[in-house]
This record gives structure tokens, sequence and C-alpha cells, in this order.
């Protein structure tokens, strides 16, 4: 057993490697002086004694995604803008803070597109007029690792308004990316900004959902291409949480994209964007997972 102060964000906090433990931790508390926040990494033996420390990493902020790729971490913080840190590792005595890039948003979840990029999903964010920092639409980015020096961003999608969600924040078996394929599929519960026809006063709009998943060609040469998208729902309520049409997963099979939400699984041809089919789910509104018949 060993022990390292922080917590962890989740599983991809913590990395076996050569026989190493690598983790990446945040420390909060509170002192006379105030509230204390930084973050931390460690390097643990076999017989789990720390032997390599980097600690004080963005104080203030806390860990958003953390990703270990060979003796590399990509590691996430956040508090106004969102600094990417390529930390390495290769001297496993010694971690150091290689480069860092600062961008408007955060990337919940980091994803290796190979050994000199790296694909991050997460939120765009914006300077309010109070000071302060507002949530906007889901970002999905790709980033330059190469130089581990200067990261550098190639490009950027933001989807949606404010409340836009996905799966793939919180799951990233939602996550479906295939370098061979340069298939990116997201799941997306939209926030789209309708107008309102009958207001009385020009301008005027509100808000629908939208349930279904973003399919994209993602390469360095090119960024993110749209290669359509796939609906689940059109203009339902406009509260997207836990809804029985968002996507929760999404796969392929031959030339098949199927996406699955708890209501159904539509099925559409990667090669030309068409609706081949939708098998609807014996979906059971309060019932998780939907019951089966014995027999």
């Amino acid at each position: 057993m060993g022990r390292v102060p922080g917590h962890l964000l989740n599983q991809f906090s913590l990395d076996e490697y050569e026989e190493n433990l690598r983790v990446a931790t945040t420390v909060e508390g509170w002192t006379r002086e105030g509230s204390v926040q930084y973050n931390n990494v460690y390097v643990l033996d076999p017989a789990m004694e720390v032997i390599g420390t980097l600690e004080h990493i963005a104080p203030d902020e806390r860990i958003y995604a953390a990703r270990f790729v060979g003796d590399r971490l990509y590691l996430v913080t956040f508090k106004r803008i969102d600094p990417l840190f390529v930390i390495d590792l290769s001297d496993p005595e010694h971690p150091g803070i290689l480069g860092k890039l600062k961008i408007p948003g955060y990337s919940d979840y980091l994803h290796p597109y190979d050994a000199d990029h790296i694909i991050g999903i997460g939120k765009e964010t914006s300077e309010n007029t109070w000071g302060g920092v507002s949530v906007e639409g889901l970002k999905i980015a790709l980033f330059d690792v190469s130089d581990v020096n200067n990261p550098i961003p190639i490009d950027d999608v933001v989807i949606g308004e404010p409340g836009t969600d996905s799966e793939a924040l919180r799951d990233h078996k939602a996550f479906l990316f295939v370098k061979e394929k340069d298939l990116l599929a997201i799941p997306v519960s939209e926030i789209k900004r309708v107008e309102n026809a009958e207001s009385k006063y020009p301008g005027s709009y509100g808000t629908a959902a939208w349930q279904g998943a973003y399919v994209y060609r993602v390469n360095p040469a090119e960024g993110f291409v749209l290669q359509g998208t796939v609906a689940h729902a059109e203009k339902g309520s406009p509260y997207t949480w836990d809804s029985p049409d968002a996507v929760r997963r999404s796969l392929f099979m031959d030339d098949t994209l199927y996406t699955v939400s708890a209501r159904s699984i539509v099925m559409t041809d990667l090669a030309d964007g068409s609706r081949v089919n939708e098998v609807f789910l014996p979906y059971r509104w309060g019932a998780s997972p939907t019951p089966v018949p014995v027999r």
C-alpha cells in the first residue's frame, strides 16, 4: 500500500508503466488564510514508495482531465482558462513540466490520436460582463504535441448553446474514435437556439433540444470535418438531462454506424450518411435497466 496527498479525478488519473505507478491528484482544503487548491504528480515504485514528485501545479485550479501516454502525462486544469500541461515522466525520479498551452474552455476527456496529437472534449468558455466565466457549448479540440515544449491547437469545433451536453464528458466508452477510418462519433444532447415566430418582438428566440450524434472525419491535415449528424429526437423538451433519446454508445460494423440510446438503435450508412434502419427498444420510463421477462 502507498499513500500520496490529494484525491483522484477518475481512472485516467493513475497509470502503471514499466513497473512504476504514476498518479495525478488534486489537493483541496482550508487554512487560516483561506482555501487551498493545487495539483500534484507522483511516481511510486513496485514497493509503493514515492520515488518521484512534482507538486503545486496550477495553484487555485483543479484537474479536469488527465491522460498518461508512454513517458508523458497530459494534464488539463481549469479556473478561468484551460492550461494543457505536457509533463515529462521519462525519468521517474524527476518528473517535470515540458510545456503548456492556455486557451479558452476546458477538456473533460483526453484521447490520444497518435504519438504527436491528442483529442480533447469538454466545454467552451467565455468571460462575462461581471468578470466571471460563462460555460458555453460542447467543444472538441485537436492538439499538436510533437513539440513538447510548445503544444499548439490545430482545430476546434463548438457545438450548440450553453447547456449542450455529451455522455462522453462522463463516460469514455461513449467516445468512438477509429484512427484507421479517421472516424470520430460523439453523442450530443444539443441545445439549439430557435426563432420564436409567434413573438411580437423582433429577434426573439427560444431553445429546443436535439438528441443524437455528430460524426466527423478527423486528422491533423484537415482538423475536424463534419460528415453528418444522426438524429434520435428532434426539437424535444429543452431539458436534456437523462433523456431516453440521449445517445449513450456508438459502434460500427462494416460500413454501418450504430448509435444507441435507451429508446432505440439507429443504423446509419457511413458512406453517404443515409438512415438505414431504426430498432426501438423496450424502454420504460423510470426503469433502469429495462426489465427482461424470464421465460
